[in-house]
């Protein structure tokens, strides 16, 4: 089974943050956790570290409603940043939205892959990775 370098918490929620990780770290499949509590400071990483192909995340979880830099603007850099080594990086929205508005957005974004309406469980978390 496919084994994550890297993957990128993208949450202000300590708490959804500290369960998420522990449901990941439970599944054996990820060597790395990276959290990032606003949108800026995962946006800013990424920029850092364009050229450090292993220091990039394979996907991110990120969380629609932060402060600072929210999902949605985190997204609209991101799609700027767009070369074939962000290309690789998949992403996934975990929120708690439950908005048709959002989820209908956020599908018809080229750089998401899914939303997926938190909290994220064992199962859901181990049928991402299965179908990496």
């Amino acid at each position: 089974m496919k084994k994550i370098e890297l993957l990128a918490l993208v949450d202000d929620d300590d708490t959804f943050v500290f369960i998420t990780k522990k449901i990941i770290e439970k599944t054996n499949h990820v060597k790395e956790i990276k959290v990032f509590h606003n949108g800026l400071e995962a946006i800013t990483y990424l920029k850092e570290n364009l050229n450090a192909d292993y220091k990039l995340p394979e996907v991110i979880f990120l969380d629609l409603s932060m402060p600072i830099m929210d999902g949605w603007q985190f997204l609209d850099e991101f799609t700027t940043l767009e070369t074939h080594k962000t290309s690789k990086i998949i992403i996934y929205i975990c929120s708690s939205s439950i908005s048709p508005h959002d989820i209908m957005k956020a599908k018809k974004m080229s750089a998401v892959s899914d939303f997926i309406i938190k909290p994220v469980t064992k199962d859901k978390f181990t049928e991402i990775i299965l179908a990496l």
